[in-house]
């Protein structure tokens, strides 16, 4: 695959035509040997699947959701994300970017248009994600676009093999938040 500027990224609502796409690319980018060619990979905490196309058409079909697509010139998804209304904002989650371009300020991107839709769709004053409480490398790159974490913790919902097979007991999330408009 050839070098995406960002000149070239361009960014749409998720239709249901994208559902299948949309979970081929979350899955890539966090389970399975293709995982490891990028840093978001959760193959060592989890086995089996990270989402479902049902789950990814719910949000795609829910009034007060979507599903961001960020895309090459040619129309290749290159990552995406879940925006969703919440009582702190908006919830920002279901990131994902190609593995293999993982690391070149797409995720940036990415987050920055989700931010600004946050603003215009909702009125939201602040981004709101939970993380995987073991994915510090993760977590300290989300401080560094300006999130920080809430205190809050959630627990992960071991047994529903909807969001994976744990590989530990201990999983848990973290809340974090940023103001909109950075």
């Amino acid at each position: 695959m050839a070098p995406v500027t960002h000149d070239e990224l361009t960014f749409r609502d998720a239709t249901p035509a994208d559902v299948d796409d949309v979970v081929a690319l979350v899955e890539s980018a966090y389970r399975g040997v293709s995982s490891e060619l990028g840093w978001t990979t959760e193959a060592h905490l989890l086995d089996g699947q990270r989402t479902d196309a049902a789950s990814v058409a719910a949000i795609v079909d829910d009034p007060d959701a979507e599903v961001l697509l960020a895309e090459d010139a040619d129309g290749a998804l290159l990552g995406c994300c879940e925006l969703r209304r919440s009582a702190s904002g908006a919830y920002f989650g279901m990131f994902a970017v190609r593995p293999q371009l993982q690391g070149r300020g797409l995720g940036r991107r990415l987050i920055t248009h989700a931010d600004a839709e946050a603003v215009r769709r909702f009125g939201a004053a602040a981004l709101e994600m939970t993380v995987i409480a073991q994915r510090t490398d993760l977590i300290a790159w989300y401080v560094r676009l300006g999130f920080a974490p809430t205190g809050e913790r959630k627990p992960f919902p071991h047994g529903d093999e909807r969001f994976g097979q744990p590989r530990r007991d201990d999983l848990e999330f973290v809340v974090l938040r940023r103001p909109t408009g950075r």
